[in-house]
Parts: structure tokens; C-alpha cells; sequence
């Protein structure tokens, strides 16, 4: 998981413009292929069980570093998997694979996977006790990714056409990201009634996802030396009126679709201060605005400018949030599948892009997500398989 920009960029203005239509990356990425064979790194690909259990997946996954920018290796096995199916049509982009079935069938879910993790910190290979599968990867999102690559392959005749996409560099910046590619040019791969993201819910549906403004406040003053400091004006103590307004905003909780996101305003970073004699002239206060799905970009920017309007503000990125899009009949169909019940989700993931084009997304995939990132990552196995079924439930149903 990763915060990112969507397809919105901060002109010079400070103004909000959608960029969604991606330039094509450089000539020098790797290009796309439909055709089989070695798809880039010299002698055979590991090979994968999909069809054995998704738990031992995982681990086999885990043990294949992916840090991001270097998924080839484990992109080359899954694409030698896939392609051993001969119910799918199999498709590389760069270090993405893409896959799907062409049944006919009246609807089509995308299930959805990225292949990187961020760096390992000594936590690969996996190893387990009992239950608990450890690793780099096993909550964000190898558990999601062998989940959807065992369905994937059990599944040859689903009642849902079905488009399988595991991407590179999630955990990276936005252009790196492999869907802003497969968006640039291969659009036709994203086109779904839903798109399921393999994301860690521990167990939950999670839906839609909040937008995020990242801005700073500055206050200005007068620089004076500190033994005459009446001569001055100090900024740092005017940044205490930004201080108090934040800690004064009046937080909403908004349903929408009977999930309930809570948005928040907060200081994450404060900087001022020129040498202990100098009464500082300027202060900048970092702020953070994770706002509900129901305001746009462009709304959410306008609330931190009209709060600090006295003040410089700078707007320094911008993500909008995902409407959880439960009224759609593919989406409800699965929160029934799945026990009935969704939840707000927490945090920014690549649902966002998703309902930036008309496609309702949900979150679903194994482990907490408060451990992703985290040295102690795990997840349970029981749980993989569990959540398997759910899914195969859905697809098959």
C-alpha cells in the first residue's frame, strides 16, 4: 500500500488538473508481449503450483525477493504459471502480467494484485510457526497475489468472466506504477463491472478508500536578533494560530453506502528556526487532510486553502479518495458473498483508479494491514485459504 497521486497534478497555480490520460512510458521500458518464451532474465523461470494450496503459494512467492523495480524474476514465473493454463489469455506488460478468460459470460470482475513489496528487512526467506506465515510480501500482498493466482488457475469455467492483472511497482511513485502503463496503453485490460484488489483486509470487504492532501502552512514574520527581539516578528509564534485551528477543525464521519469514513486534518511535520539568537522569520507547519470519497480533489484542497487563508499555502500532492460503489450489482453481489458486511477503508490504495473509471472496487485480501511494511509481517495461513473460498464462492456463483 502506498499513497500516490491519481490522475491529478498541482499546476504552478496551485490549482487542481487532471492528468489521467498518462504519457506512454520511455521507449526504453520493456515492451509488451503475447507471446510466450523468455520474457527477459536468462535461464528458466521458477516454477509455481497454482493449483496446490495458496498458503504454500504464498511462501514459495515470499521467497522470491520483488523489491520494487526488481520483479522480473518473480513476473517470469508467474507468467510461465499462467501461461501453462490454456483457458487464459496471457499478456506481459514490462514486469506486469496480465491474463483472462473469454467466455462469453454478462459480467467480467478484475481481480487485481502487485507483484513488488518494499525492501526486506531480513525477513526473507519465509518461515512459519503453526498457523503464522512470516515474510517480506506475506500480508502486502503476496497472501492476496497467491489467492488470486491459485482462483486463477482452478477456476476454467467461472460464471464471471474473469481478468487477472499482477503489476510492478505498486509501492513506488505514481508514473512507475505498472497500471499507469496498462492504463496508457492496454485500456481494454481494465474494463471490468468490478475490480477486486487482493490488498490485506484481515478477512473484511473494505470499500472505496479516503483522498489525501498533503500541504504546508507558512508563517511569516520578521527576523530580529534575539536581544532585541521587539524588533521582530516571530514566526514560529504566529504559526501557533495554524496549530490551534487544526486542533480546533471539527472532523467529519460520513456514510456512504453504510461505510463509515472518518476524515481527519492534522500537523505531521513543523519546521522554523534560523540559530538560537535569531528570532525566526518563517514557519512552516506540514499538514495532512485524509478526506471522505464524497468531496472531490479539488474540494478537499479548497477546504485547507479557506482555513488557512490568511496564510501561505502550499499544496504539495494530491490523491482523490474512491467511492465504495456498493449499489452496483457486481459489488453487492460480493459483500453478500462475502458475509454481507463492508467496511470504510482506511488509507489510499489503486481502488482510487479504478472508480476514476466508472469501475466500482472493493479491498479484499488477506492480513491485518497494520503489519504491512513492518519486520514482524505475517500472516495466517487458515486465513489464505479461507478467503480463497469465499472468492471462489462469488466467481463461481
Amino acid at each position: 500500500m502506498r499513497l500516490f497521486f491519481t490522475g491529478l497534478r498541482i499546476a504552478s497555480d496551485g490549482t487542481v488538473r487532471d492528468v489521467s490520460a498518462a504519457p506512454a512510458p520511455s521507449p526504453a521500458a520493456p515492451t509488451s508481449s503475447e507471446t510466450s518464451g523468455s520474457p527477459g532474465t536468462p535461464g528458466s523461470p521458477i516454477e509455481l503450483n497454482l493449483t496446490g494450496d495458496p498458503a504454500d503459494l504464498t511462501a514459495a512467492l515470499v521467497d522470491i525477493p520483488s523489491v520494487s523495480g526488481s520483479e522480473a524474476m518473480i513476473a517470469d514465473a508467474v507468467e510461465s504459471a499462467l501461461r501453462r493454463l490454456p483457458h487464459l489469455r496471457v499478456q506481459r506488460v514490462g514486469q506486469s502480467v496480465l491474463a483472462r478468460t473469454d467466455l462469453g459470460r454478462p459480467t467480467r470482475i478484475l481481480l487485481a494484485g502487485h507483484l513488488d513489496t518494499v525492501p526486506i528487512a531480513d525477513n526473507v526467506p519465509s518461515r512459519r510457526d503453526g498457523d503464522v506465515l512470516h515474510g517480506c510480501g506475506t500480508t502486502d500482498m503476496k497472501s492476496g497475489d497467491a489467492m488470486l493466482l491459485h482462483l486463477a488457475a482452478t477456476l476454467p469455467a467461472p460464471a464471471r468472466d474473469l481478468t487477472f492483472v499482477f503489476y510492478e511497482c505498486e509501492e513506488v511513485d505514481y508514473d512507475r506504477n505498472g497500471l499507469t502503463r496498462i492504463q496508457a496503453e492496454h485500456p481494454e485490460w481494465l474494463a471490468a463491472d468490478l475490480a477486486v484488489l487482493g490488498e490485506p483486509t484481515n478477512g473484511n470487504v473494505e470499500a472505496g478508500c479516503q483522498g489525501t492532501v498533503s500541504a504546508t502552512v507558512t508563517a511569516h514574520g520578521r527576523r530580529a536578533h534575539s536581544a532585541r527581539s521587539w524588533l521582530g516578528d516571530n514566526a514560529i509564534h504566529r504559526a501557533r494560530a495554524v496549530l490551534d485551528r487544526l486542533a480546533a477543525w471539527d472532523a467529519r464521519i460520513v456514510d456512504i453506502d453504510g461505510c463509515e469514513y472518518h476524515e481527519g486534518l492534522n500537523a505531521v511535520g513543523i519546521t522554523g528556526g534560523v540559530a538560537g539568537n535569531v528570532i525566526p522569520d518563517e514557519c512552516t507547519v506540514r499538514v495532512n487532510f485524509r478526506f471522505a470519497p464524497d468531496r472531490s480533489a479539488e474540494q478537499a484542497v479548497g477546504v485547507v486553502r479557506d482555513l488557512f487563508a490568511d496564510f501561505e499555502v502550499s499544496v504539495l500532492d494530491v490523491a482523490a479518495g474512491a467511492l465504495p460503489g456498493l449499489h452496483a450489482p457486481a459489488a453487492a453481489e460480493f459483500v453478500a458473498a462475502a458475509g454481507g458486511r463492508a467496511q470504510a477503508k482506511y488509507g489510499w490504495t489503486d481502488v482510487a483508479r479504478f472508480a476514476a473509471l466508472g469501475i466500482p472496487a472493493v479491498n479484499y485480501g488477506p492480513g491485518d494491514p497494520s503489519l504491512a511494511h513492518t519486520r514482524e509481517e505475517h500472516v495466517r495461513m487458515s486465513q489464505i485459504r479461507e478467503m480463497t473460498e469465499v472468492l471462489r464462492g462469488f466467481l463461481t456463483g
